[in-house]
């Protein structure tokens, strides 16, 4: 068995690879041991995932919709206490809890200033750049390698393939530093789906492949309502601007049947 990025031989690899982060809600969408080796592995938790993750806007997302980390913490925010108070705030969810943690040296002033109230930042803009676009590359080439994990020479195809290896160089090295990614917003961060029960089932990630009349690939991915789009092939998105243009109101994830549940815009 070879490893998915570097090639290397991984049949000792001892890691399963969470294609989505788990800090993003994902228990499901794994590969198995070896598809990605233990050093890639690694890797990407600490250069492509965590700058991800840590951004502000991202930080903030999964503070306001309570998504757990690894450790089982949703991840602490700074706010402030009026008059200019700066604090960390954090939530506990299994608890129904939110503590504030107030700097020693400003505890009094707190205390005294008993008007004061409690902002916290709102989510923000996504990453950008390559912080997005290795993300985005990372998560495009395991989602293709889940999909063929089990056929007989399945990741070894991927692995041959020179077709992927600047996407996969882009993935590891940050190689070809500016890799356009497509990005807009189908539907509200709180979006959600009635279940097969009738009950709201929150949309927390969702993703696919797009193949358009022009023979390009791209990877789509739905995070909290905001969908992204990577081109395989090459640091190109103006193929995915047509498509959008030419399906308004489509997404390759969604179709005109699920617009009352999934509002989007008409182009993006």
């Amino acid at each position: 068995m070879r490893c998915l990025f570097c090639k290397a031989d991984s049949s000792q690899s001892r890691s399963v690879e969470h294609i989505i982060p788990e800090s993003l809600g994902n228990t499901r969408h794994v590969l198995g041991k070896g598809v990605v080796c233990d050093g890639c592995n690694n890797y990407f938790a600490k250069a492509v995932e965590k700058p991800f993750l840590e951004a502000p806007g991202v930080k903030t997302l999964r503070f306001e919709q309570e998504l757990l980390s690894k450790k089982g913490r949703v991840p602490p925010v700074g706010g402030l206490i009026t008059p200019g108070v700066p604090v960390e705030v954090t939530r506990f969810p299994k608890l129904e809890m939110t503590s504030v943690a107030v700097p020693p040296d400003a505890f009094e002033h707190v205390l005294a200033v008993k008007s004061g109230q409690l902002w916290l930042p709102t989510a923000g803009p996504w990453p950008t750049g390559a912080i997005l676009s290795r993300f985005m590359a990372k998560i495009a080439l395991e989602s293709m390698a889940a999909r063929i994990e089990t056929a007989p020479g399945g990741v070894d195809y991927l692995c041959d393939e020179t077709q992927l290896d600047d996407l996969r160089d882009h993935a590891r090295r940050g190689r070809l530093p500016v890799w356009p990614v497509h990005s807009r917003q189908l539907y509200p961060a709180d979006g959600y789906i009635l279940d097969d029960r009738g009950e709201r089932a929150q949309i927390v990630h969702e993703s696919d492949f797009l193949v358009t009349a022009a023979g390009e690939w791209y990877f789509v991915l739905a995070l909290f309502g905001t969908e992204f789009a990577i081109n395989l092939a090459g640091p190109d998105i103006d193929g995915y601007r047509r498509w959008v243009l030419e399906n308004p109101g489509n997404s390759t994830l969604y179709s005109q049947k699920n617009l009352a549940l999934h509002p989007m815009p008409i182009s993006g």
